[in-house]
């Protein structure tokens, strides 16, 4: 399976902490790459409508080659810290910009990994999580899980190993 990760956060934590840990169990079985936004050079959606009309969007940035990776995946996990109880900007500008081919993204296979600094019971992961069930509804994702993971130090998720291996094992199973 082609799995494309999102990672939504631009430090070098948590988050990208249970990346890895998804990875080391998915690897042997799977075809992976991460997109990196912070890394890119995509414009906001400037809400065109343009893109519409022709196969993709007018933006000449990085914005086409991404989607492009995003709708031949099989698999789409998004990843992200939690900001102000919400996903990240940077992740959030990837789904903005997908609004120009999303059709291609009907019926993939979805997971959510969200780490932030408040337990998981916090209403923050729950309007994450919200969030991209109304998207799983609209393109009829297959939502394989979506997880939350308390971290408020930068290597708090590196050392709690039952969470690590909880990812690994989600990643085998993949």
């Amino acid at each position: 399976m082609k799995i494309i990760i999102i990672n939504g956060s631009a430090r070098k934590g948590n988050t990208l902490t249970a990346i890895n840990a998804l990875i080391k169990g998915a690897s042997e079985k799977n075809e992976i790459e991460v997109i990196e936004p912070d890394k890119l050079q995509i414009a906001p959606c400037k809400g065109c409508g343009a893109c519409q009309c022709h196969k993709g969007c007018v933006d000449n940035d990085d914005t086409n080659p991404t989607i492009d990776k995003i709708a031949a995946a099989d698999m789409i996990l998004f990843t992200t810290p939690v900001y102000w109880w919400g996903m990240s900007a940077q992740l959030k500008l990837v789904i903005d910009k997908c609004y120009c081919r999303g059709l291609q993204l009907k019926n993939k296979k979805v997971g959510v990994i969200a780490v932030g600094g408040s337990p998981v019971d916090s209403i923050q992961y729950e309007l994450i999580n919200k969030q991209f069930d109304c998207m799983a509804d609209y393109l009829s994702w297959d939502m394989l899980f979506q997880k939350s993971y308390y971290a408020s130090e930068k290597t708090d998720l590196a050392k709690d190993e039952n969470s690590l291996k909880e990812l690994e094992n989600i990643g085998k199973n993949l």
